[in-house]
C-alpha cells in the first residue's frame, strides 16, 4: 500500500462555502471536502462536482478512473490544517477503516517485528506496555491470531484491537515528525 496513489477515502467534513480562512471572496470561494485515504491514510482536500453534498464517512473513490463525485484532488493536508469537525470524526472514521481492512491490521499483530533490541512495534500501540507486549508475542507463537476477536479473547487486557490501531494511526497522523510510523505515510 505504501507509495501508492489512494483510491477511496472516507468524507470528514464538506465545507459547501470553501474554507473559512480562505481569503477570496464568497463568489470565488469552491465547496471542500475533507477527507482520509483507505490505504495510506493520507489527509487530503477534494473539490467535489457541482450539486453533490458528501456525508460524513461516505465512501469516494478518487483513482484513476472516471470519478462521478469529485471534480478533483485540491491538495494533500496535515492533521492540522483540518476543520474542527474533521478532527472529531476522524477517529470514528479510521476505526471504520481499520475494522473493514481487518485481515491486514490482524496480520500486523502477527508479524510485528522489534525495531531495536529494546523496543518492538506492538510496545507502540496506545496503552499496550511490555507485560501486554509480551503477552501477545507469547500467544501469536501458539497459533496465528485469526480476527480482532480473536485477538480480544486470548490477550486478556487488550478488548477492542481495532480502537488501538486507529488511535494509532490518528497518533501518526497528528505528529508528522513522528520517528515512527507504521499505518499513515
Amino acid at each position: 500500500m505504501r507509495g501508492e496513489r489512494e483510491q477511496y477515502v472516507r468524507v470528514l467534513d464538506f465545507l459547501p462555502h470553501g474554507h473559512p480562512d480562505d481569503p477570496h471572496p464568497i463568489y470565488r470561494k469552491r465547496p471542500i471536502v475533507h477527507v482520509v485515504g483507505e490505504g495510506n491514510f493520507t489527509l487530503l482536500e477534494l473539490i467535489p462536482r457541482e450539486g453533490f453534498v458528501p456525508q460524513s464517512y461516505d465512501r469516494l473513490y478518487i483513482g484513476e478512473e472516471e470519478q462521478s463525485e469529485i471534480d478533483h484532488v485540491k491538495r494533500r493536508v496535515s492533521y492540522k490544517e483540518l476543520t474542527h469537525g474533521a478532527k472529531v470524526e476522524l477517529p470514528y472514521a479510521l476505526e471504520m477503516i481499520v475494522k473493514e481492512q481487518e485481515p491486514r491490521f490482524v496480520n500486523f499483530f502477527n508479524d510485528a517485528q522489534p525495531i531495536t533490541t529494546r523496543l518492538h512495534t506492538i510496545a507502540l500501540l496506545p496503552g499496550v506496555g511490555k507485560k501486554l507486549m509480551w503477552e501477545i508475542l507469547s500467544e501469536r507463537k501458539k497459533r496465528p491470531f485469526e480476527s480482532f476477536e480473536d485477538i480480544s479473547h486470548r490477550i486478556k487486557g487488550l478488548y477492542h484491537p481495532e480502537k488501538v490501531i486507529a488511535k494509532r494511526i490518528e497518533e501518526e497522523l497528528k505528529d508528522e515528525h513522528a520517528k515512527y510510523k507504521f499505518f499513515a505515510k
